[in-house]
């Protein structure tokens, strides 16, 4: 039985000695202070728990009803000193955890720009940040380099002890980009940006993946990570721009189809709007953008018009980007005057026109004279495009 229970626990050593405890031992300076917040809140609770399970096993060996050398005191009640140490070493304990915790939230707060390389070297004043914009697609990760004017589909490179930012949106559903070398883990949600500043300070090649459940390709959105010298960084640079495509709005479009298990691919160019098209769910030509929207909705909205603005909300969903259910794709693609409109539809517009003034706050009684064009207020135009 004991040559079982010893082989076992053998068995179970060399089980967990082939694991890699990358978050104990990351290579960036953010995942490190994470991986020390950690074992420091891990060391201060255990300071409790670790007395607490030794009494209990003590007392009740000591007390136990064959050991009849204990001292029996069935009226005790009260200890002034056991008091004392019951209550004020939890209550030092939580104030530590709750200073340590307030401190790490400000000093780890992944849109705060950084402000060191490592425990030893703050960064250098001279020193720009690798601008890196960060899209999760279904089911792929599409990393766009502004200033390098490259793009990359899961794969992503960064020279060492040099801070990256990172910008992260999503296409769709809400994924987690999370590379546990690097960082803490950021959500990626369509129509909104969350930013995370890191470094990577060893050379090698991560693991990178989706931390959150997005659908059915969701186990393949896995992506390389390298952190690389400046010289091999600028290789990679080159090497991208010397054997890749060209990623526009149209191929883009393409890309963001639902597509699992994709392989690394890289893109020579890219355009320069493409990141803010995305951000803003404009990336169809013509489509009205949702910073437009929302400045029109800022400065008072169109009254009854200004419903059809929430088309796209209902769309961007559940049918342009593959999805099997809903009605045809339909969105506003910009704002124009009623004679504009007529211009530019001369058919039959889908609702009769209206003639009653339309409320809204911050808006003006709409006046259609024709003897006035100049004076036409801007009203809603909107087509149905499927």
């Amino acid at each position: 039985m004991r040559l079982v229970k010893t082989l076992a626990l053998l068995s179970l050593c060399a089980a967990v000695g082939g694991c890699n405890f990358v978050v104990l031992n990351p290579s960036g300076d953010v995942a490190a202070q994470q991986r020390d917040l950690i074992v420091i809140s891990t060391g201060l609770m255990l300071l409790i728990i670790v007395p607490v399970m030794v009494l209990t096993g003590l007392f009740a060996w000591r007390y136990r009803h064959a050991n009849t050398a204990a001292r029996y005191e069935p009226d005790w009640d009260h200890s002034t000193h056991l008091e004392l140490v019951i209550w004020a070493a939890p209550l030092l304990i939580i104030i530590c955890l709750g200073a340590l915790t307030w401190m790490g939230t400000h000093l780890l707060d992944p849109y705060r720009t950084l402000g060191r390389i490592d425990a030893g070297r703050p960064v250098p004043a001279a020193v720009k940040p690798l601008e890196v914009r960060v899209v999760a697609l279904d089911w792929k990760w599409l990393f766009i380099y502004p200033d390098h004017g490259i793009a990359t589909v899961n794969e992503l490179a960064a020279p060492v002890d040099r801070p990256i930012h990172f910008r992260i949106t999503s296409s769709s559903v809400m994924n987690s980009f999370y590379i546990p070398a690097l960082a803490g883990q950021i959500y990626a949600m369509a129509g909104m940006e969350t930013k995370l500043h890191a470094v990577i300070n060893k050379p090698g090649v991560y693991p990178g993946f989706s931390a959150n459940y997005s659908g059915a390709g969701f186990s393949g959105m896995r992506f390389a990570f390298h952190g690389m010298t400046a010289q091999a960084f600028d290789a990679w640079v080159a090497k991208a721009k010397a054997g890749g495509g060209a990623l526009g709005r149209s191929d883009y479009l393409e890309l963001e189809r639902p597509s699992e298990n994709e392989p690394a691919r890289r893109y020579a160019s890219v355009d320069p709007t493409l990141y803010k098209a995305i951000l803003n769910m404009c990336v169809e030509p013509g489509k009205m953008c949702m910073g437009e929207m929302m400045s029109i909705d800022a400065r008072g909205g169109l009254g009854l018009a200004g419903t059809y603005n929430t088309l796209p909300l209902t769309y961007d969903k559940h049918t342009r980007r593959g999805a099997v259910f809903g009605p045809g794709p339909s969105y506003v693609v910009g704002i124009c005057t009623i004679d504009e409109l007529d211009v530019e539809m001369p058919q039959p517009l889908a609702a009769p026109r209206r003639l009653t003034p339309i409320t809204g706050r911050g808006l003006e009684r709409p006046m259609f004279t024709p003897a006035r064009p100049s004076a036409t207020p801007p009203l809603a135009g909107t087509r149905s495009q499927s």
